[in-house]
């Protein structure tokens, strides 16, 4: 059991809602009213399985077991944001990881086509290269943002093109838009492990450019990722307005220093909290969305 609870606090509970919604949301919006032949509930039920949990488990299993001297000097990890991952659990997660993906990767193949194929092994791929030994895409400034902001972003991809989407120019606003977020959300959950980063010899966008620099990137690009949303069809635009809480939660440390990072912890707690009020609002846009084409 203590194994099981260490697999389930890596995983990071807090952040399955994160890539399994996504996923959903786009496979059944499109099934539903863009030509795919109305939803296949096998289909919707072990995707979603999947970017739920092993999904999760593999993305950050992979970063705790390959980040653990950064995070022995990290005072966020041991919690929901982050485990510390006993030295004797890291072969364990590694493996529960591959056990965990396999099944569902095999039928999520064997139900797709080849655009399916390229989309789904990029986000895997995605998610091994953030963390693994010789890639640790991670430790690349700029790279790590783009390529954290692809696990998010990919699940929704995924399951458009699984739905046969017609990629409009409102759908790629959308998912430019989303896809900004992920860039903000990264580059200023980043800043706090300044410190922490440079203890254990860890690069990151942070690290890179510093505090000050990365929080004034997360900013405008919640407030561009805001713009492309205008662009977006009806009621979509509203949408703009949800980024603005974030764009004003992270604009308190605008002059931020490299010694005081740590104090961003409180702007990503909040930005944690901004979550779950924004996935409810943005799913009574999609009903309403729905209502309008029904």
């Amino acid at each position: 059991m203590t194994t099981v609870k260490a697999l389930f606090v890596s995983s990071r509970p807090l952040s399955w809602i994160n890539t399994a919604f996504p996923f959903a949301a786009a496979y059944v919006l499109t099934s539903l009213l863009g030509g795919g032949g109305g939803v296949d509930w096998t289909v919707l039920v072990v995707g979603a399985l999947y970017f739920l949990v092993p999904y999760n488990l593999a993305m950050y299993g992979i970063n705790d077991v390959f980040d653990y001297e950064s995070d022995l000097h990290n005072p966020r990890k041991g919690g929901v944001e982050g485990a510390l991952l006993d030295r004797s659990l890291h072969r364990t997660t590694l493996r529960a990881a591959v056990i965990t993906n396999l099944p569902f990767l095999v039928f999520l193949v064997m139900v797709g086509g080849p655009a399916s194929w390229l989309v789904l092994a990029v986000s895997v791929f995605a998610v091994i290269a953030y963390s693994a030994p010789g890639l640790r895409f991670k430790e690349r400034p700029f790279v790590d943002s783009v390529t954290s902001s692809t696990h998010f972003v990919s699940p929704a991809v995924y399951g458009l093109v699984l739905a046969g989407a017609a990629f409009t120019p409102e759908l790629w606003a959308l998912l430019g838009a989303f896809f900004l977020w992920g860039v903000a959300s990264h580059a200023f959950g980043a800043v706090q492990d300044v410190l922490a980063d440079r203890e254990g010899g860890i690069s990151s966008i942070a690290t890179g450019i510093g505090a000050r620099a990365t929080v004034r990137l997360s900013v405008v690009a919640y407030l561009l990722a805001g713009v492309l949303l205008t662009f977006t069809e009806w009621p979509g635009p509203l949408a703009a307005l949800l980024t603005l809480p974030y764009a004003i939660s992270c604009a308190p440390w605008w002059n931020v220093t490299d010694d005081r990072a740590e104090e961003v912890n409180r702007g990503w707690r909040r930005f944690l909290a901004l979550n779950f009020v924004s996935g409810f609002v943005v799913t009574m846009l999609m009903i309403w969305w729905v209502f309008l084409r029904g």
